[in-house]
């Protein structure tokens, strides 16, 4: 429960979001509501007119002390002394009610919000995520806000910052990927969609906290529940949680894994976005590129009579590992062309390219020379030179000219 562990899937809690497009429904079972028992004492007050009355300083003296003891990273942020000087008596009404769970939490805050300033709203968000509180609250409260559309910038920051503390603790406790993703739901299902950088964030804390194998499983779930991120940036296509988790791969030299990522979704019936492939593809060229030096140490530790020449059976493995790379190269580029983005296509073909001229492919880099230069683009003058000496040097006829 979240009294007990600070925050607690809702599906768990017993609570099932149906999304339309109008509004979700939230559905509480009876029990659940009047069974929530929170662990931080509340203080039971009348609220009167004069806010100089003792018997009301008094307790707010001592709600602001309750609201001290929960020592938050984001509660200090957002609530400094003159903040707590400021603190309207509506304030503590509100969250009073809100405690009581004998309303739905819209109808209190319909019948309070104009006493109450966009700063107090937000402490109640802030409020009903602590750990003993309940964070089910908080994500109606957030609801609400965007109702009656007074979600400005810095309320929608801390929504995000809260619900970016609430995923690394389900993370930290080691609970299911299923419960992570149930809680992007949540946050969709309020109008706080899991854009990219919130799933950037996500296999973020999976990857700092050597869960890699955790940040695999969370990607496929998401993308086998089709959940919705938006691209940012003039160029949309490139923002995506399986190019984010490739590109974390390839960052550690992981250039096998960040290929098989992206292949292994694909071939699974997920749709990873289409710029991933062109990462998985740049990782095929990285993977060439450190086998061709690692071929071209052994032959010199061979010239020098350090190591005995490659026998017949291992060129053939060195070729075929070639070949696979090659061929998953090709699969991949196919991949972005039936996507139909047709301004990927000198991507393709220009990483294409790489991938021949590290493995001295001769005449298929020649090959995507010429298709790059259809495509509208036109290879520089040393890509040009490299694939006339692997031509040259295989004895490889055909002209390549720059015309």
């Amino acid at each position: 429960m979240a009294s007990n562990h600070g925050f607690a899937s809702l599906t768990d809690l017993g609570i099932t979001y149906t999304c339309s497009s109008k509004r979700y429904h939230l559905l509480v079972p009876q029990i659940y509501r009047n069974l929530i028992v929170h662990s931080c004492s509340r203080v039971s007050m009348t609220i009167c007119n004069n806010s100089q009355n003792p018997r009301f300083v008094s307790a707010k003296q001592s709600k602001i002390r309750d609201f001290r003891l929960l020592k938050s990273v984001e509660l200090d942020r957002f609530l400094t002394s003159d903040d707590e000087d400021e603190m309207s008596e509506v304030f503590f009404e509100a969250i009073e009610e809100l405690e009581r769970m004998t309303r739905e939490p819209s109808d209190v805050l319909e019948e309070m919000h104009d006493r109450l300033s966009a700063r107090e709203l937000r402490l109640v968000l802030v409020y009903f995520s602590q750990e003993g509180r309940d964070s089910w609250c908080a994500l109606e409260v957030f609801e609400w806000l965007q109702k009656e559309n007074r979600v400005d910038e810095e309320t929608m920051e801390l929504m995000v910052s809260l619900m970016c503390g609430w995923v690394k603790k389900l993370i930290e406790e080691k609970n299911d990927v299923a419960d992570v993703v149930d809680l992007l739901v949540d946050m969709n299902c309020v109008g706080l969609k899991p854009n990219f950088s919130m799933m950037e964030k996500v296999i973020s804390f999976y990857w700092e906290m050597g869960e890699k194998a955790g940040a695999v499983a969370f990607l496929g779930e998401v993308l086998r529940r089709g959940i919705g991120y938006q691209g940012n940036g003039e160029e949309g296509h490139k923002a995506g949680p399986t190019g984010y988790l490739a590109w974390k791969m390839m960052a550690e030299g992981k250039y096998l894994d960040a290929v098989n990522l992206v292949i292994n979704l694909r071939e699974s019936g997920l749709r990873p976005e289409v710029y991933s492939y062109l990462i998985a593809m740049t990782a095929v060229v990285n993977e060439l590129n450190e086998f061709a030096k690692a071929l071209r140490k052994l032959k010199g530790f061979s010239k020098n009579g350090l190591i005995a020449e490659l026998d017949s059976e291992n060129v053939r493995l060195v070729e075929q590992y070639q070949s696979d790379l090659l061929a998953d190269g090709v699969r991949l580029s196919n991949w972005v062309v039936e996507e139909g983005v047709s301004s990927l296509h000198v991507m393709v073909h220009d990483r294409l390219l790489s991938m021949y001229i590290c493995a001295g492919r001769g005449i298929e880099a020649e090959r995507q020379l010429w298709a790059m230069k259809l495509a509208g683009k036109e290879a520089d003058g040393d890509r040009y030179d490299i694939v006339l000496a692997i031509c040259a040097s295989q004895k490889e006829d055909g002209p390549i000219t720059l015309d």
